[in-house]
């Protein structure tokens, strides 16, 4: 028998404990997820004194006059690159994950439903994935935000 993984929830006080631990300011920039990143952090103990806040940037015009993504396709890795360390020297946070996507219910950009990106950054170490998630949007969107607060989690907990 399988244990089921930690909760968003838990992945969210573990990044709170180690922010404050180690004084590092979180951000976010998020697309398909609209908001529910930032919503899961803000809700962490003492949110205040380590989360700066995030944007939601959905459309891609955003991405590119915010948080200074490059112009083009933006269902890639280098787009969620390019918005974590956008929404980073926005907020002048240290850490910042962010995420992209083909979140469904169709293929965008030539990529299937379910296609998404997550780059999380802690100073100047950083690490992306591609996921490739199954389910109706609401459960893409679940997906994607315990897997980016788990590579936050990570990139914290390995980062010096």
């Amino acid at each position: 028998m399988t244990r089921p993984g930690p909760t968003r929830d838990a992945v969210a006080r573990s990044i709170a404990t180690i922010a404050q631990q180690r004084g590092i300011v979180v951000t976010v920039a998020e697309s398909l997820t609209g908001g529910a990143l930032a919503q899961a952090l803000a809700k962490a103990p003492d949110a205040g004194d380590w989360f700066a806040g995030g944007v939601v940037a959905y459309r891609p015009a955003t991405k590119f006059d915010v948080l200074a993504v490059p112009e083009g396709p933006v269902v890639t890795a280098a787009t969620a690159r390019a918005m974590a360390r956008g929404v980073a020297a926005l907020t002048g946070a240290e850490a910042a994950v962010a995420v992209d996507r083909a979140g469904g219910p169709g293929p965008e950009e030539g990529e299937p439903a379910g296609t998404v990106y997550v780059c999380a950054l802690v100073r100047t170490t950083e690490n992306a994935a591609r996921h490739d998630f199954v389910g109706d949007p609401d459960r893409v969107v679940e997906q994607t935000v315990l897997e980016a607060l788990r590579l936050l989690e990570r990139l914290l907990r390995t980062s010096a």
